[in-house]
This record gives C-alpha cells, structure tokens and sequence, in this order.
C-alpha cells in the first residue's frame, strides 16, 4: 500500500526544484507510533521518492526497534542511542544532571555527522538539539518544525508541577524563543500557532499532509465511533468516557434506541489502566466501549467507522481530524487550542464543542448517532474540504521554503 500511495502521486507531482536537495531530520524516534514519527516518516520517503533528495534521519533512541511507519529504503537512518528516555524514569534533579551530560554528547555526535553529511538544510522537530543546532557549523539552513502549540510546548501533566519546575519552565521558555529567532525558519501548523509567537519573525506555516493511502468509505454505515492518539492527559480519554457515561444516562431517559447499536472504540499507544479503573467507577461495561492499543492499518479502521470524535485537552494540529473527514467519517471535536477551528467548519463539514464540555459533547455525539441525514452531510463536506492537505499541495510549500532558504546568502 506504502508504494502504490507514492506511485499515485507521482502522476501529480511537478519538480519545482531541479536541484536535489540533501536534507537532514532531526527526531527522537521512529518506533513509536506518535503523529510526529508518522509526519517524518512520511515526509522524508515522500522526499526521497518523488522529488529524489538525499534524506537522512538522525535519532538519538531505538536501536534495534523497526519504524512504526512505512519508511522508503531510499532514507538513510542514522541512530546515536544515546539513551534520554532513561530519564523519564529519574527524579527530577537528577534529570537535570544526567540530561546535561547527554547533552554534550548529543552535540559532538550531531555536529561530526553533520560534517560529514554536509546537508544543504537540517530540519529539528525542536526537541533535544534546538538548544544547540543554531552553533554548528555545518553549512546547513535550519528549520525548526513545531508540532506543538506554544502554551503546552514542555508541558507537565496535571498535579506533576511545582514551583522549581514553572521556574525552570520559565527560564527554559526564554532560551527557546532566543534559540528559535537564530533558526533560519521556523514552521508552525496553523496561523493561531504563528500569531503565539509575536518575539518572532521567521515564521511560516505549513499544516501537516495527510499521511495515508485511505480508502473510500464502504457504504455499510457501521454505527461505530473512534479516536485514535495516546493515552495520555492531552487526549482528554478521561472526558471522552465521562461523555459515553452521559450518553448511557441520555439513552435511559430519552429510550433513544439508535444509540444502543453505537460502540465506542479508541485506539492508543501507552498504559490503559487508569481508563478501565474510570470505565469501571462510572458504569460503563466492556461490550460498547473498548479500550485498544496503537493500530497498523489506520485506514481500515477509518473505513469501519462512520463517527470521528477528538476529545484533546490541547493539539498542535490535529491531524486524525483531516484523515478522518478525508475517510469520509463525520468528525465532533472540542474546540481546543490549537487546530480543530481551523480544520473544521462547524455544522459545515464537522461539529466543534466547546473545549472540555463533557455534556455538550456527549449531546453532539447522540445528535449525530441518531441523524443519518446529518452524517451524510458533513461526510461528504469533510470530504471535500479535506483536500485542501493532500501532500501534492503541502509538497510546494515545502519545495518553495527550501529554494527561498536556498537561495539566501
């Protein structure tokens, strides 16, 4: 599927660029199944496959773990194993420590293959190496690619915080902003997520592409509704049970019947145990509502589905929404910071609501399970207006940054 998805591109793809550019990313991993290791993933192949440039990805964790994501073998991998996910796991000071040290490392290994690669621009998912990247001296323009909204970037989780943490989260922020201005471009995935950045005048934004070869929808209409992404606080599955157990509740009153043909599944990558504890104190058996792990075929799954639901706390984008309403599955999704209102029209191609209302939510999921005539509808819009981030689009933003970047002295 990976290779017939970039064959059929390759009859709409023109090369705006004759020059084969080297490029060089720069991300913790590739075997997890994160939205930022599937955006790489795909890019650097897309890269690679269509427009001929030399990629290489360099990663600092994973030696011996597969890509999660289908990557073209025409990418090189290069893994320094260096080990910073030890310091999860440690306590926070001596995080501190240990990520200093590791740092250092970090810095003479990228700045030698760098050397020795002599990539015409480096690209950094602005993680471990922003602290450094802007001093190596390479040759290469550096971008910056941000999947993050300013206001959660190094968030802590709820109740993980205290008063040495926001301190250190606050001298953290004023370094990053001066890291970020010595990058030659910055890339951010919405207009919300530039204008949080007014210290800023290197700022461009180019939203993410969907990333799949997804099918078109089978016509069956299960009456099935999903969520993909993580269990994690940011994905908000906490709210989104507490809206199944109101739809329970909404059922008993109301008898709508619909709903009881309805199953809710979500797909994620990370522990499920504190979700089955809340299933559990809230009522909500097993037989509707399941609790899945990460899933390898994403497309079928959309195909199986007719009801996307996005229940984020926060979003650097929202890229499922796009793939969902490109699936052609009617999407309900908080308006969170950032992305949801700029992907989605609402009561156009999608519903939003307001961010964390856990009983909105739960009267716009009953809304759309029991009206097949509204489904239809912004089916067939999300359709449409999902086009707008099909990669043979989002390519020239990219190829247009590269030459403008390229052909600055």
């Amino acid at each position: 599927m990976f290779t017939e998805f970039f064959v059929s591109l390759s009859s709409q793809v023109k090369m705006m660029s004759s020059i084969p550019y080297k490029i060089v990313y720069c991300t913790p991993a590739l075997y997890s199944a994160g939205g930022v290791e599937r955006i790489v993933s795909f890019k650097a192949s897309y890269f690679a496959e269509q427009l001929g440039y030399d990629v290489t990805i360099i990663v600092t964790e994973g030696r011996g773990r597969a890509c999660f994501f289908p990557l073209s073998d025409k990418v090189k991998v290069v893994n320094f194993e260096l080990g910073f996910e030890d310091l999860w796991k440690a306590p926070f000071l001596r995080k501190v420590f240990l990520y200093l040290s590791k740092q250092r490392k970090y810095k003479k290994r990228l700045s030698a293959e760098l050397m020795r690669i002599r990539p015409d621009i480096t690209i950094s998912m602005l993680r471990r190496e922003i602290n450094f990247l802007t001093s190596l001296k390479d040759g290469s323009k550096k971008i910056g690619e941000l999947h993050v909204n300013r206001a959660n970037y190094r968030n802590f989780e709820a109740n993980d915080t205290n008063f040495l943490k926001r301190l250190f989260s606050w001298f953290w922020m004023k370094s990053l902003v001066t890291q970020l201005n010595k990058l030659d471009q910055l890339v951010v995935l919405t207009d919300k997520s530039k204008s949080a950045w007014p210290e800023l005048e290197n700022v461009t934004v180019i939203p993410d592409p969907i990333s799949l070869s997804l099918p078109k929808p089978n016509g069956t209409n299960p009456k099935r509704i999903i969520t993909i992404g993580r269990y994690a606080y940011q994905k908000g599955y906490d709210m989104l049970l507490k809206a199944w157990a109101e739809i329970e509740k909404l059922k008993k009153l109301e008898e709508v019947k619909e709903v009881e043909e309805w199953t809710l599944d979500i797909y994620g990558q990370g522990d499920r145990t504190d979700y089955y504890r809340l299933m559990a104190e809230l009522g909500i058996g097993t037989n509707r509502c399941h609790l899945n792990g990460p899933v390898d075929d994403v497309g079928q799954v959309y195909k199986d589905s007719s009801i996307f639901v996005l229940s984020s706390r926060f979003e650097g984008f929202g890229l499922v929404l796009v793939e969902a309403m490109a699936s052609g599955l009617s999407v309900v999704s908080f308006d969170c910071p950032v992305g949801p209102d700029e992907i989605i029209t609402d009561g156009y191609d999608g519903l939003l609501v307001p961010s964390g209302d856990i009983k909105v939510l739960a009267q716009k999921l009953m809304l759309l399970m029991t009206d097949e005539k509204l489904r239809t509808r912004l089916s067939q819009n999300a359709r449409h207006s999902s086009q707008r981030y099909e990669m043979n689009l989002i390519e020239g933003k990219w190829v247009d940054l590269f030459n403008k970047l390229m052909t600055k002295t």
